[in-house]
């Protein structure tokens, strides 16, 4: 995998579960080191680094090495892409919605 790759797609990198989760226990604190996070899981080191890889690719998370010890960070501004495009089609869905029940009360008529 290529790092640092901030062209790496957010909706991609949000798609797995196991990243959902690591964005959530990244939101609510400042920095949590590897050890921690892999705490949270039932899955080995390398797989949690792998997923927090595609994170950080997608410039989701930003990292930082301690000593011998890597402290990981969330970066949300990219979700403001996925904001955008949700908000985008809850007008659709809002107006298109309305429309069907619309179309009913004239068949009615």
């Amino acid at each position: 995998m290529i790092e640092n790759n901030p062209s790496r797609d957010v909706f991609d990198a949000i798609a797995d579960p196991t990243r959902r989760q690591l964005i959530h226990l990244l939101s609510q604190t400042e920095e949590k080191p590897l050890h921690e996070l892999k705490a949270q899981f039932s899955m080995g080191r390398t797989a949690v680094s792998k997923h927090l890889t595609i994170l950080k690719e997608a410039g989701l998370v930003l990292d930082r090495k301690v000593g011998r010890e890597t402290r990981f960070r969330l970066n949300a501004e990219p979700l403001r892409e996925v904001q955008d495009w949700v908000a985008f089609y809850s007008k659709y869905w809002t107006t298109n919605m309305l429309r069907p029940s619309q179309l009913f009360e004239e068949e009615e008529e």
